[in-house]
């Protein structure tokens, strides 16, 4: 389908396994230290409800929900806007992890559908951007955690 995606992203982090499935999986913290993405999080039961936007001007609502834990990382079920699965897998590399996110969905946002045969190639970009102020977050919420000096995350640019 031509509103399908499919996304592999890599980040190389300094931490331990342990300490950053434990952001990861606290998605109601997403707000404070991925902000660039993440304006609200609700999480309501075994659902986690997400508002969340890009660069592009255009915000997504959408949700998921844990369906399998490992030891080295957690798979999610996403539906709403989008529909798919998530699968987030960390490896420990002497003082760092590498982190690995497959993300396979289908972009059910009427817009994101609608133009989807025109724009993929944007809409990638734009979830590119999203993970790489992911990655560039996780390392100064690391450092914060850590007593390192850090600057502050990103912030959202509208609403």
């Amino acid at each position: 389908m031509l509103n399908d995606y499919h996304f592999i992203t890599h980040w190389r982090v300094r931490g331990k396994v342990d300490e950053i499935i434990d952001i990861l999986a606290d998605a109601e913290d997403l707000p404070r230290w991925w902000p660039s993405v993440y304006i609200e999080v609700k999480k309501r039961g075994d659902i986690v409800e997400l508002y969340t936007k890009g660069w592009l001007p255009y915000t997504l609502r959408w949700s998921f929900r844990v369906i399998e834990t490992k030891p080295d990382g957690f798979i999610i079920e996403a539906f709403g806007d989008f529909v798919g699965r998530g699968e987030w897998t960390l490896t420990q590399s002497g003082d760092d992890v590498d982190i690995t996110y497959d993300w396979r969905i289908r972009a059910e946002k009427p817009l994101l559908k609608l133009f989807s045969p025109i724009l993929k190639p944007i809409f990638a970009a734009n979830h590119r951007w999203a993970m790489a102020r992911g990655e560039e977050s996780l390392k100064i919420e690391l450092a914060r955690r850590h007593g390192e000096p850090h600057s502050e995350p990103p912030k959202a640019t509208f609403r």
